[in-house]
């Protein structure tokens, strides 16, 4: 074993506060108070010209410093498994991009510093291409410390990957005792834990290894990577990280017997030459990019005998085209695999026998247009699981007998689950969180597999979104709510939804950090409109802060509008409310094609994108140019990634003059520029809907531009690669046509380097004040 170090703990009584019942204003009375004294001080702010100078209002400076306004936050929060302690992450109030781990003792209601991230991570740490690209997948880029950890089931320890090497924290009475497990030149990432705390497993130079707890004695599980090939081991494709969200290519059994690895041969994936250009240099990266229409990678799968040391390859009985979508183990000899058809039009669940690798179809889900993932296999231990389908046209819950035939089905409506939380087997619940009551908030749920007749309970309050993660027995849960007027509030409950303990209150009082902007801050408000097809739109307005009914104000249109992602919902948004204190109307509108409205909500969009969606951002445009305080002739429209190719689609088909300023950024310009899986799904290959892509692309539409454009894009994009947006440069340019640019060095998909997104904020709002407020 390497060297051990003792790590000093600090502790604190988390303060107690009466119970998080959010009241008629849907937030919680701790939060609500200051919130509503801050909207009556702007009343009478309306009326002192002296007051409105004097009130704190936001700016890109303070929003993107240190400690974050949103206040004490934790995440990836996680029970012990003897359920005596939470552990979760938190930023430093010093730097909000740093993460520690802390404890939390459920017993004494304390919360005690585990490891202090600087005495792991060396000074200037640089991190592995492989691991920057996989925090780009997660959307953790620019995040530094502690990014991620795992507990074993005996809860005796708990694994952290930082600074390219691997952890354990014990857990003893005198306190946390911290082991360096690896210190070699290499980076290990993709850490995990077997299940019953016997080994870690890595990645190492694109092969699989582990190292036993006891002996310390590190074995090569999977054959040596063959970079000349493109071939790795254990580890997950582009395409499976950024459009599947299975970030890893290794499965534990549960009794850590047996480990399922990936071998992945990228050898058909065609080589983009991408420029990774930085301040002071420029790196030619060899990326292996699968863009639409073109071979993916090849993805096979092994099971390994850690006894007997005995590899056999699990028959996939498919195309090279076929997507290996998720892998759960259901017991220590019960595997099963979910694999997709490349027109992801079909997902199948094979049953796997560990032994030999032979499979057989345990169940079948087809749609017409395309299928959706989720992660929620749920195993019981009568051989039974719990899963969930669009079958119906919206995400339910189906409980399927062991040979994948379908039981019963458990929830129904016209809502959506979002996802399978946590399975009473004792009572016969399962919990799980959806938007039942409304889609702009989600809620925690039980409902019963055994009593289908017996109603569904909410568990959580109404008034905004809940994060749930449940207890492994279902017997508590740790919620985290955050509505318009409520930053994230974390705390222990019971399964019935009666809180414990606070774990972080984050209570809107003097000492918060958002203390002095109070005064200043609003919240949307919330409204309908009705599609063209009958199906119903939601919308949010948020105004400024002195808002005047009888002035006449300047609005800028905040657009997505891509599928697998909602932008109008109750949540703390402070991104909005700087742009309202700035003079500005904030207006979010989801279109057809966004998620959690169901099957017929998203498929508006197949075979054809930039249609329907810029139909419905128009619709709400119009709206909006019907309200006796909007400038009609001063809106504005601002997107990132979909959303910037929105922002560009939308400016050029709509009528000359609707909008008097764009901001496109890292937009999509070609879809035959984007990648298989995502692309596909909507659009399918460009070789079978080429008049598809050519009216969904930008191109044909460029000539249309007559208003203020202003672009920007990360020079070092590995995902919208740059060159979507140097392409429209170069065309508009040959059109002479004018417009605006802004390119961030070394930043990728997201700009998340703290002065860069600073300049970022800036520039943009300097943009639209240009054009979209009088001149002096």
């Amino acid at each position: 074993m390497m060297k051990h170090t003792s790590l000093f703990a600090l502790s604190f009584a988390l303060t107690s506060a009466c119970a998080l019942t959010p009241d008629s204003g849907n937030a919680s009375p701790q939060a609500t108070a200051p919130i509503e004294a801050a909207k009556n001080n702007s009343n009478v702010a309306q009326n002192s010209t002296q007051e409105a100078v004097s009130m704190a209002l936001l700016t890109p400076e303070r929003l993107a410093g240190s400690p974050s306004l949103n206040g004490p936050s934790p995440n990836a929060v996680k029970f012990s498994p003897d359920g005596t302690k939470l552990t979760f992450l938190q930023a430093r109030e010093d730097d909000k991009q740093r993460q520690d781990l802390w404890a939390y003792d459920v017993a004494s209601g304390k919360a005690s510093l585990l490891v202090d991230s600087t005495l792991l991570e060396p000074e200037g740490f640089e991190l592995s291409e492989e691991e920057k690209a996989l925090r780009e997948r997660k959307r953790i880029a620019g995040t530094t410390g502690i990014v991620s950890y795992s507990w074993d089931t005996k809860g005796e320890q708990i694994l952290i990957p930082i600074g390219g090497d691997l952890y354990i924290v014990k857990l003893n009475e005198d306190g946390p005792q911290v082991t360096q497990l690896t210190a070699t030149e290499s980076f290990e990432y993709n850490a995990e834990i077997s299940p019953n705390g016997g080994q870690v497993s890595f990645i190492r130079d694109g092969a699989l290894y582990a190292i036993d707890l006891a002996s310390g004695d590190e074995t090569q599980i999977s054959p040596s990577a063959d970079p000349a090939n493109a071939i790795t081991y254990g580890v997950a494709e582009f395409v499976a990280q950024e459009e599947m969200s299975r970030y890893v290519g290794t499965w534990w059994s549960p009794d850590d017997a047996h480990v399922v690895y990936t071998r992945v041969d990228e050898s058909p994936v065609a080589i983009i030459l991408r420029f990774d250009i930085s301040a002071s240099d420029v790196t030619v990266i060899e990326q292996r990019y699968p863009r639409a229409g073109e071979p993916n990678a090849i993805v096979d799968l092994f099971v390994k005998n850690r006894a007997t040391g005995k590899t056999v390859q699990v028959n996939l009985d498919a195309s090279p085209d076929t997507y290996l979508a998720r892998v759960n183990w259901a017991g220590p000899n019960t595997l099963f695999v979910q694999r997709v058809n490349r027109d992801q039009t079909r997902i199948e669940l094979l049953r796997v026998d560990p032994k030999t690798g032979d499979t057989s179809i345990a169940y079948v889900e087809e749609q017409p247009n395309w299928i959706n993932l989720s992660f929620d296999f749920r195993a019981l231990s009568d051989g039974r699981f719990l899963w969930s389908t669009e079958e119906s046209g919206y995400r339910h819950i189906t409980l399927h007998n062991s040979d994948g035939s379908k039981v019963t089905q458990i929830t129904s409506g016209e809502w959506v689950v979002d996802a399978i939380q946590a399975v009473d087997e004792t009572n016969g619940y399962v919990y799980f969180t959806a938007n039942k009551d409304t889609p702009l908030e989600t809620s925690l749920y039980r409902a019963s597999y055994k009593d289908t007749d017996a109603a569904i309970t909410r568990i959580t309050e109404a008034g905004g979104q809940w994060s749930i993660n449940m207890a492994s027995d279902a017997q508590s849960y740790v919620g985290t709510f955050q509505s318009p007027t409520t930053p994230p509030q974390t705390a222990l409950y019971k399964a019935d939804g009666e809180r414990i303990a606070w774990v972080e209150e984050n209570k809107l009082d003097d000492t918060h950090p958002y203390a002095a902007y109070l005064d200043a801050h609003v919240t949307p408000e919330y409204g309908t409109l009705t599609a063209a097809d009958g199906q119903i739109l939601h919308y949010s307005i948020t105004k400024p802060h002195d808002f005047d009914p009888s002035k006449s104000y300047p609005a800028i249109v905040e657009v997505y509008g891509g599928p697998h992602v909602q932008r109008v919902s109750k949540k703390w948004l402070l991104s909005d409310v700087m742009t309202a204190q700035r003079g500005y109307v904030v207006f979010r509108l989801d279109n057809r094609g966004t998620f959690n409205r169901g099957k017929k909500f998203e498929d508006v969009i197949f075979r054809h994108t930039g249609e329907v969606e810029v139909i419905d951002q128009l619709q709400g445009v119009e709206h909006l140019k019907s309200l006796p305080y909007i400038d009609a002739n001063r809106i504005g429209l601002n997107g990132w990634s979909y959303g910037g190719y929105m922002a560009l689609m939308t400016t050029l088909k709509a009528p000359e003059g609707t909008f008097a300023a764009s901001v496109s950024g890292a937009p999509v310009s070609d879809w035959a520029l984007y990648d298989t899986f995502y692309t596909e799904r909507y659009m399918d290959t460009p070789q079978d809907n080429s008049e598809g892509y050519e009216l969904s692309s930008v191109f044909p539409h460029l000539k249309n531009l007559n208003s203020p454009m202003l672009m920007i894009h990360g020079m070092a994009d590995d995902n919208v690669t740059f060159d979507n947006s140097t392409r429209v440069y170069a065309e508009l340019q040959k059109l002479r046509k004018p417009f605006e640019m802004m390119t961030y060095p070394g930043e990728r998909h997201g700009v998340r380097d703290t002065d860069m997104s600073i300049h970022l904020m800036n520039t943009r709002l300097a943009f639209f004040d240009r054009y979209l407020k009088p001149r002096e």
